[in-house]
Formats: C-alpha cells, sequence, structure tokens
C-alpha cells in the first residue's frame, strides 16, 4: 500500500540506486500516515552521527489523539537499515554532487516504509531539454496517427 509520493524527485534528480528503510515514528504518527496525513514534497534524507534522518517530511497531527502540545509535524525521525547497505549509502555518498531524496511511503506488511534513492539535481537546462523531447515525440506521434 502506498501512503505518499514525492512527484517531484523525479523531475528534480537523476535517480541512481534506490532504498527500502523503515521509520521510527509515534503511535499518532503511524495512524496520521495511514489515514494519508503525510507529505514528502520537500523531504530529504540527511546523514548525521553515522544514522540516516527522514528531515522536513510533514505528517499531520493526528486528531483523534487529543491534543499533543508538544508535536513538532516536521522533526526528523530516524531511518533504520541494515549496517551493511548504511555502508554502502555512506560510501556512495561520498562522491560530490549527490543526494538522498525519499520517493514514497509505502506499507509492508504493518509496517510503513521509506522508498528513498540516490540521486544528482539535474540542472534547469537539462530539465527543458526534457520536456522539448517529449514534446518532439508528441507531435510525431500525432502525425503518425494522422498519415495511417
Amino acid at each position: 500500500m502506498e501512503y505518499a509520493t514525492n512527484k517531484q524527485a523525479r523531475r528534480d534528480y537523476n535517480l541512481q540506486d534506490r532504498f527500502t528503510a523503515g521509520i521510527k515514528l509515534t503511535g499518532a504518527e503511524v495512524k496520521s500516515v495511514k489515514k494519508g496525513g503525510m507529505r514528502l514534497k520537500s523531504a530529504f534524507v540527511t546523514l548525521h552521527k553515522g544514522s540516516l534522518f527522514l528531515t522536513n517530511a510533514h505528517i499531520a497531527a493526528y486528531k483523534p489523539a487529543g491534543p499533543q502540545p508538544s508535536y513538532e509535524p516536521t522533526r526528523s525521525r530516524p531511518l533504520l537499515l541494515k549496517k551493511s547497505e548504511l555502508r554502502s549509502i555512506i560510501g556512495q555518498l561520498n562522491q560530490k554532487g549527490l543526494t538522498m531524496v525519499p520517493l514514497r511511503a509505502i506499507g509492508v506488511r504493518n509496517l510503513i516504509k521509506i522508498e528513498f534513492a540516490i540521486g544528482r539535481g539535474k540542472r534547469q537546462y537539462e530539465k527543458r531539454d526534457l520536456l522539448k523531447k517529449r514534446e518532439a515525440d508528441r507531435t510525431i506521434n500525432v502525425a503518425m496517427r494522422r498519415r495511417r
């Protein structure tokens, strides 16, 4: 089951390797995510003291849980990975210009997991070139259909 997606990630980054990690949440956050209260639009994954964190992902407060005065919806949440995967990620991040971008939040059995990828940011001209190529392909396809 898919709870949230980051549609901008594929547009703004050239994605390379994908990883899936568990995420450490409170009970009210889990219920909120399962109800559709998670947004990954401006989220990113950071490396801090040998651990990965999902930063700036917005999880709305779960209303039926009652008032939560100290709840912070965009706090950093730890990601749970195997040590071998973590070493692989750290090795890849040593290359200049790479970043980690969350792609989607998924449900695996009763767990919530984050799928993220290591990617390099696209330049503005690369995005424009891609749009021009799509438009050219579209016009070619329309012309071919008319020709039949």
